[in-house]
């Protein structure tokens, strides 16, 4: 089950998302009301919801504003949203998988489409990068939660299907089906995750270059920018060396 992590660049730089913490609860509270308009408004009972507030704790997202994005549903407030997924390819020959809560398709399509063309890449019909990736669940741990065989007993004990453990985190992946189920198991023996949600795992990953990469972040910012867009995944690989030299510039 053990393995080195090359996680780290297939969800986009956490960085990019700690600079805009406004932007982000923003589309927190969207996925909370969303899953409890779905659902019950009890994470007892409502398993999305349920992975959505325990996301938005991850992310110290206030109480307050958890509880009130629930309230928002339970009233019936607010805009009706609807899932939309949108696969493409970036520069490099990177595949990219956007998902979105939109009450607009055609101006969440159209932004997403200009994102793509404005910066080396193009968008695809759904379908035509994903069958590059697996739908995972994915819990992430920092390493200081445990060591490497620490970790590896837990997620087993738990029935996780694999761990992947570096110098940062360990993540822990499951069947879709079982995400809820081992991340509760998990919490008893470890306490709270920092993540837990629905992946895009890629069967393969491509190597960036330094121009390649480049590129691609910007397009992965100006996605990250748009309030429709809730997750960008992808199948890049940026060594540590190129992250350095662009982290620089």
């Amino acid at each position: 089950m053990a393995g080195h992590s090359k996680f780290k660049n297939i969800m986009h730089r956490k960085g990019a998302q700690d600079k805009k913490r406004s932007a982000m609860f923003s589309k927190l509270s969207r996925e909370i009301t969303v899953a409890a308009k779905m659902g019950a408004p009890d994470v007892d009972m409502n398993p999305r919801l349920r992975l959505a507030v325990n996301s938005a704790k991850a992310q110290s997202m206030p109480k307050d504003n958890i509880q009130r994005a629930i309230d928002k549903a339970s009233a019936n407030e607010g805009d009706d949203y609807e899932e939309v997924r949108y696969e493409g390819y970036g520069p490099g020959g990177s595949a990219i998988i956007v998902e979105a809560l939109t009450d607009n398709r055609n101006r969440t399509a159209t932004n997403v489409r200009t994102a793509f063309s404005k910066h080396g890449g193009n968008l695809g019909a759904t379908g035509s990068v994903s069958h590059g990736f697996e739908r995972l669940g994915l819990i992430v741990y920092p390493a200081t939660a445990g060591s490497e065989d620490k970790m590896l007993e837990a997620a087993m004990e738990a029935g996780a299907e694999d761990i992947q453990s570096g110098a940062e985190e360990h993540e822990i992946w499951t069947a879709a089906d079982d995400l809820h189920e081992v991340a509760g198991a998990l919490e008893k023996l470890l306490g709270e995750a920092e993540t837990v949600k629905l992946a895009w795992k890629p069967n393969i990953t491509v190597d960036m270059d330094e121009a390649g990469a480049g590129t691609l972040f910007k397009l992965l910012d100006v996605l990250d920018d748009d309030d429709d867009v809730q997750t960008v995944w992808g199948n890049y690989e940026v060594s540590d060396e190129i992250m350095a030299k662009l982290d620089q510039d």
